[in-house]
């Protein structure tokens, strides 16, 4: 139990206007910003405006990158790179959901490094100039967790980079997340619930990431009803986005399990919201497990009484549309997990090939 580190470079700074009170910490950085976001949502929540005036008040200059989407491409980072290169920035302030806080960590990389885009890639342990992030959804825990997941549509992947990058400060204001839609409010809750419970279902969990995902998962416990009651007021999102940032401290050290191995494709290739791919694979992997004393822990953190309670949630709340999948595809999708060699080590029991078509066989609807 005691054989284990941790490591966690992120200072966090949570309240509402949090940012803007507390401005002066953009001082430590430096004295240009390039401000990562995507094209509209960062202009509606308010997190954009916050953001310029924290800078301003602390005569910070300041440059917007505001072409990211939903899934960044490693053309898009590149294009951020090479437009303000040459602009003296200092900092990255990242503004937005997951796709902007892993946007910037590669474009910190582009800009410490100078390299290409296929350096990016190719090479190991790269440090890139710091970054603050501003996340403005409550699920993929970026701003507390080292991965940078690209999309590559020449290859037709997404892909983490592979470099090791942590934002050096959060700040968390649950007010940039009131004007997410119910469904994009379910689908990112979901990916900080498999977050946490992947976590803590791990084989590399240990006292540390089990202290953290236990208070996570009663948080989203906390936030079950109001989710099933289209009940989403600040409160319970104040709760959401603090699971979702405890669920990246969590894999930060753990990383994910078969879930989130198996919901790639579904995502890749179908078209599923990654929370929706992990949630619909979440009645068939838990059946899997045969030591159930930690599942059964996780069921009551989350006030859950069974499986089949939290299957029943899952459907209820997740915008799930029909779903088809050949035997063939099965069978790839089969395969790519067998030859993640990660993936399956971070599960704690063994897995053959028939527990993995029967976890995929137990989302199909008619």
């Amino acid at each position: 139990m005691f054989e284990f580190t941790f490591h966690m470079p992120t200072s966090i700074i949570a309240g509402r206007s949090c940012l803007v009170k507390n401005s002066v910490r953009l001082r430590e950085f430096g004295k240009k910003c390039l401000i990562v976001t995507g094209e509209t949502s960062s202009k509606l929540n308010g997190s954009l405006e916050d953001s310029i005036l924290a800078l301003e008040n602390e005569n910070i200059k300041y440059v917007i990158f505001d072409k990211i989407e939903e899934t960044p491409t490693l053309s898009t980072v590149e294009k951020a790179h090479r437009e303000n290169k040459e602009k003296g920035i200092d900092f990255i302030l990242a503004v937005g959901g997951g796709s902007a806080i892993d946007a910037a960590k590669a474009i910190s990389i582009l800009f410490k490094q100078d390299i290409s885009k296929e350096e990016l890639l190719s090479r190991k342990n790269l440090k890139g100039i710091p970054i603050v992030a501003v996340p403005t959804t409550a699920g993929t825990g970026s701003e507390t967790n080292p991965y940078s997941i690209l999309a590559i549509p020449e290859e037709g992947v997404n892909k983490n980079i592979g470099q090791q990058v942590y934002p050096v400060l959060a700040f968390l204001d649950a007010r940039y997340t009131l004007n997410m839609t119910y469904e994009l409010t379910v689908c990112t809750a979901v990916d900080a619930f498999s977050h946490l419970a992947e976590g803590y279902l791990n084989t590399r969990a240990n006292l540390f990431t089990d202290t953290l995902a236990e208070k996570g998962l009663r948080l989203f416990g906390e936030c079950i009803e109001p989710l099933k009651n289209m009940d989403c007021n600040i409160d319970m999102r104040e709760k959401l986005l603090l699971a979702s940032t405890i669920g990246g401290m969590v894999i930060s050290h753990t990383g994910t399990s078969l879930p989130h191995g198996m919901g790639y494709p579904l995502t890749y290739e179908k078209n599923i919201p990654h929370g929706v791919a992990n949630g619909i694979l979440y009645p068939g992997y838990l059946k899997v497990f045969k030591k159930s004393d930690k599942l059964k822990r996780m069921l009551t953190l989350i006030n859950v009484s069974s499986v089949e309670e939290l299957s029943g949630i899952l459907q209820k709340i997740l915008p799930m549309k029909p779903l088809t999948l050949s035997q063939e595809e099965i069978r790839r999708y089969v395969n790519g997990l067998l030859s993640n060699e990660k993936k399956l080590k971070n599960h704690p029991e063994k897995v053959s090939r028939d527990d993995l078509i029967k976890i995929y066989k137990t989302i199909l609807t008619p």
